[in-house]
């Protein structure tokens, strides 16, 4: 079942963007100009937005925020800053397979940075580091509660699709994985294992052209 929600919302919200970017961009695709601005830093490559983090596994959910401002460098490499908000929960698993019958709710918060290096229009590879915080809440098959906090860093290395208009506008779609390999990231199963990430977003340029 949360497999089918989630591909409704993946579904539904690449079609969201893919519109929204045709009625910004007027269907123009990475285009870029290093002439006419100067070498200095250009107001008009500035961007904010971020996206929605999801990512699942057998027993797991994860749902996050990651409102992000970043910057142009040139016509294929964009950088910036992004912090998360993010809610994950795992299921009791009464076969002791995935953990000890044992279910887990977490809150995250962090930040970090991004690259993303537009090597096609359409295509782009991103390195995301980021460091977070994670309140965890575990309840027993006894019904006893237990709480603690931890913290780790990450490294989400990933590919993704989208449509990018320096200037103008931009959306994404973006999967991923965590090969820093933290015991403590948000982004594992209990076993440790990593779990794909996914993102999307959109992202606006403050000063139009």
């Amino acid at each position: 079942m949360i497999r089918k929600v989630l591909s409704t919302l993946c579904l539904s919200t690449m079609v969201t963007f893919g519109v929204m970017a045709q009625g910004h961009m007027s269907g123009q695709v990475n285009t870029y100009s290093d002439e006419g601005d100067g070498t200095g830093f250009k107001k008009q490559n500035l961007f904010v937005g971020g996206g929605l983090g999801l990512g699942f596994g057998s027993y797991n959910f994860n749902v996050g925020i990651n409102p992000e401002v970043g910057y142009s460098l040139n016509h294929w490499l964009d950088v910036g800053v992004l912090t998360n908000f993010t809610y994950e929960s795992e299921k009791a698993d009464p076969d002791y397979i995935i953990n000890p019958d044992t279910r887990t709710h977490e809150f995250v918060y962090g930040g970090g940075a991004f690259a993303r290096a537009w090597f096609l229009p359409f295509l782009f590879a991103t390195v995301q580091p980021e460091f977070n915080w994670t309140s965890v809440n575990e309840t027993f098959p006894d019904g006893e509660v237990y709480k603690y906090n931890a913290n780790a860093p990450s490294v989400i290395v990933g590919l993704g699709y989208g449509q990018r208009n320096v200037g103008q506008g931009s959306f994404y779609l973006m999967v991923g994985l965590d090969v820093c390999r933290s015991k403590n990231s948000p982004y594992n199963d209990y076993n440790g294992n990593p779990m794909p990430v996914i993102r999307a977003g959109f992202d606006v340029f403050v000063h139009k052209r």
